[in-house]
């Protein structure tokens, strides 16, 4: 299996965000290293004779036209594909601007270190939705944890564009939660709960736009049993703390999260 290379002249988010991006269109998992801090002729030569040996590809972010220039040489030389993601966009811009780029790495983290963590923290929580990913859930700030419709994706979403990495599990009645949220450390893991009789709004809501669902899914009965089950799970691990979330905006649920679990700041 290919191995793909994300090369910087700075840190390498830039290219490991845009490769893991569009892995996320298949369904195989491909490793990304991340190559940061190039910026001699001999670290490209290095990298592509690695790439070659290990049948990889190399997608890169580097402003210098002259390292850019080696590293399609060397790709070439040694029928290895390399990825420019940085120059034929810097050549349109300076045609448009009537500028020349200045070519010093770091500039857009120096500049733009917030939005990058927001967009990392997204790519979290989409990626560890609803129980995907549980190998590397302890890399998440928080993990949210309830029965359907207690909108754990939707205050996911909302805590990533704060920059916390969140991961959410859905908890199945008679079903313990995956153990790899015991290993986590204190007040990591939250609870979320509603009121049984929101959730049946919001389940029905959900079935009849979607055309059905599963049986029992928008029966209140159901519903108490599952909110039943998600307290007694609750209860055997105090550490995690609850947060209801009948009648509040995402926005109430997220701050309230974020103040259970002991975190402070955007």
């Amino acid at each position: 299996m290919p191995k793909i290379y994300a090369v910087s002249d700075a840190t390498g988010t830039t290219a490991d965000l845009v490769a893991r991006a569009a892995l996320a269109q298949f369904a195989t998992d491909v490793e990304v290293a991340i190559v940061p801090d190039v910026r001699e002729p001999e670290q490209v030569r290095q990298i592509v004779a690695e790439a070659a040996e290990t049948d990889g590809i190399v997608v890169h972010t580097l402003v210098s036209r002259d390292l850019r220039l080696l590293m399609f040489r060397e790709g070439r030389d040694r029928n290895v594909a390399t990825m420019d993601l940085m120059g034929p966009l810097m050549a349109r811009l300076a045609e448009s601007l009537g500028d020349e780029p200045r070519a010093q790495p770091g500039l857009f983290n120096a500049q733009d270190t917030e939005n990058v963590k927001r967009i990392q923290a997204l790519d979290f929580a989409v990626t560890h939705d609803d129980g995907r990913h549980l190998s590397d859930v302890a890399d998440a700030h928080i993990v949210l944890v309830g029965v359907s419709r207690v909108a754990k994706t939707p205050v996911s979403i909302y805590l990533a564009y704060r920059g916390w990495r969140v991961a959410n599990v859905p908890l199945v009645l008679g079903v313990e939660p995956p153990v790899q949220l015991s290993e986590l450390p204190r007040k990591s893991v939250v609870g979320l709960t509603a009121d049984p009789e929101r959730l049946l709004a919001l389940r029905r809501s959900r079935a009849s736009h979607l055309g059905g669902f599963r049986a029992g899914y928008a029966d209140l009965q159901t519903i108490k049993k599952e909110l039943a089950y998600a307290y007694e799970v609750f209860d055997r691990r105090p550490s995690w703390p609850v947060v209801d979330v009948s009648n509040k905006s995402i926005e109430e649920v997220a701050s309230e999260i974020l103040a259970v679990t002991g975190r402070t700041g955007d």
